[in-house]
């Protein structure tokens, strides 16, 4: 029975659910490189937050304005930004043998709202002491890392079994070129919630 319809699907023509399929797969790849590659900006924000050189604003009527502050430290924006991938390859193995055991569609629905939950609690990583927001952030930034790597191998597997034979390899790529939408869209979207700060507390340009 399961050799009958993986005929058919190969010798389907396109129709609307493969669109569809292009469609779900392909945000999902497009949240996994918006959330991967949001961090290096994001980590500029938090040294200009976080890390305030007090001995150069004690001097700022007679300093420029920008040597007050300093940039994170390349150790901590290293570690930030691996500890999402190290949660990703833990992902990918996870959720790629709970999805050959456990069914495709249902693990696939699991790690996207693990994506989502880790995602808002990113954002809720506030907290008064500068330690506090990095461990904070590097917690949830592993989950989210986790979530990423089981939505990498399960977008493919199901593009790939929804797709007919002759348009396989067109549709997995049309899935995965989502991800350098996702790059570009973190970007713009930082640069847009900086300018909007920017304008609101009356900074230079």
């Amino acid at each position: 029975m399961a050799l009958k319809v993986l005929s058919a699907l190969d010798a389907a023509k396109i129709q609307l659910y493969h669109f569809k399929a292009i469609i779900i797969a392909g945000m999902g790849l497009f949240t996994d490189a918006y959330d991967l590659f949001c961090i290096p900006p994001i980590m500029k924000l938090i040294g200009r937050i976080y890390y305030l050189d007090h001995h150069d604003s004690d001097k700022c009527s007679v300093m420029p304005k920008e040597t007050q502050y300093k940039t994170t430290p390349t150790a901590v924006v290293s570690t930030l930004v691996s500890i999402a991938l190290l949660g990703t390859a833990v992902g990918q193995l996870v959720f790629g043998r709970l999805g050959d055991r456990a069914g495709r569609r249902r693990v696939y629905g699991l790690s996207l709202g693990m994506m989502v939950l880790s995602s808002l609690a990113c954002g809720f990583s506030i907290c008064k002491t500068r330690n506090c927001v990095l461990v904070s952030l590097g917690f949830f930034r592993f989950l989210l890392g986790v979530g990423i790597g089981g939505d990498y191998p399960l977008s493919a597997t199901i593009m790939s079994e929804f797709a007919n034979k002759k348009t396989r390899g067109a549709f997995i790529a049309a899935v995965f070129s989502m991800q350098g939408l996702g790059i570009l869209a973190s970007s713009i979207v930082t640069m847009v919630v900086c300018r909007i700060f920017a304008v609101s507390s009356n900074e230079p340009k």
